[in-house]
């Protein structure tokens, strides 16, 4: 990591010190017991100038780029109170940031440099999955320049917080497409908009947001809501995909190292047997592993950022990145259980309650298997199975 970044990183610790101090984990998990937003919270986030983070200054932002959002995911999670709204708008904007007009920057971007405006990012849908480019959602356009959606996409993160949703969708069928990447396009659309439903699936990942299937019928949407060119959105897509890769990561990090702390804290000082439970191996040696393999991991997540920064390709260190931090903090709270034995289940000790999140990470935004398979095919040059 170079030195730059690690001033910023500093300079990140303390903006986010400013909002955490208030709004802490017992306030994070209040709002996840009543289901309702942490508006105060991104409020005081928005009030740091955190939102404003990641996005160029000459575009009104405060700069400091992936490096910057990666560093607010980590610390913000690290202190327990994960934002996904935040993590959500700033991978999202940069399909916009990069491959939008002026004035789709204007009017999506800069609201959200105060949360005005938040996105959501719909790609997933039930029959695809992971295959991306099996995606049937369309998106029809229209003599008058204007397209009609019509589609359904599932495991919507914050559908219903979010002021905007940012959709994938094919603007010409899998089936009359040679290249199966042709076709795909991205859209930007207010939550609002006619048409769009949307309802809750059954997940309880302690987290005041919830999944959603979102549907879309019959939507219109104006010619100014496509990013980028009709038909030509795969790298559009990927710059907001590869920056989550690095945005998820840095929130799995900060989970595993919490969960790391309160496994540390408690085994210096839990002494059934008079000396801490800390210095016997079976119980150090599983927590100094996690901790080994969650810096790795951390190391690597900001070389990806820094490559992003630098407008080179990303993809080979974001998924890597990914694949470390998910399997790291596993490790780690799994490690914290364990070293809490029965207490680690009572939701008191607050650990057992890091558990769904984290291991709902190792399977979304993409699962790990999937990682595996791109540096398979994509670094070691293997033959596809798929």
């Amino acid at each position: 990591m170079s030195f730059e970044s690690e001033e910023l990183i500093s300079a990140v610790r303390e903006a986010v010190a400013g909002v955490t101090k208030k709004w802490d984990r017992s306030y994070y998990m209040d709002c996840t017991r009543r289901e309702v937003a942490p508006t105060e919270m991104y409020a005081a986030m928005a009030e740091q100038g955190l939102f404003a983070l990641g996005v160029p200054e000459d575009l009104g932002g405060a700069g400091g780029g992936l490096t910057a959002t990666a560093a607010v995911m980590e610390e913000m999670s690290r202190a327990g109170t994960p934002p996904m709204l935040f993590s959500l708008t700033s991978f999202a904007r940069q399909s916009i940031i990069r491959h939008g007009t002026p004035d789709q920057i204007r009017r999506y971007v800069e609201p959200t440099l105060t949360a005005e405006q938040t996105f959501c990012f719909a790609i997933t849908e039930p029959d695809a999955g992971t295959n991306s480019f099996a995606m049937r959602t369309l998106a029809r356009r229209q003599d008058d320049g204007t397209y009609v959606l019509n589609g359904q996409k599932v495991f919507i993160s914050g559908a219903d917080q979010a002021t905007h949703i940012m959709v994938v969708a094919r603007t010409t069928p899998a089936s009359e497409v040679t290249k199966k990447s042709d076709g795909i396009s991205v859209f930007v659309l207010p939550r609002e908009t006619p048409g769009v439903s949307m309802s809750a699936m059954n997940i309880d990942w302690k987290a005041p947001e919830k999944q959603f299937s979102v549907w879309f019928d019959n939507v219109v949407l104006p010619a100014d809501a496509l990013i980028g060119a009709e038909g030509k959105g795969l790298s559009s897509m990927f710059d907001s995909l590869n920056a989550e890769r690095v945005v998820i990561a840095a929130w799995t990090l900060g989970l595993g190292y919490l969960a790391l702390e309160k496994a540390v804290a408690y085994a210096r000082e839990r002494a059934p047997w008079g000396s801490p439970i800390g210095s016997y191996q079976a119980v150090s040696h599983p927590l100094a592993k996690a901790k080994a393999q969650l810096e790795a991991a951390r190391v690597m997540n900001y070389r990806a950022a820094e490559r992003f920064d630098r407008g080179e390709a990303a993809g080979d260190e974001a998924n890597i990145a990914k694949y470390l931090a998910s399997e790291a903090s596993y490790a780690a709270v799994d490690a914290a259980i364990q070293t809490h034995g029965g207490s680690g289940f009572d939701e008191e000790s607050d650990v057992i309650t890091l558990f769904p999140m984290v291991r709902i990470l190792r399977v979304a935004p993409l699962n790990n298997e999937m990682i595996l398979n791109y540096i398979a095919n994509h670094m070691l040059g293997l033959p596809r199975s798929y």
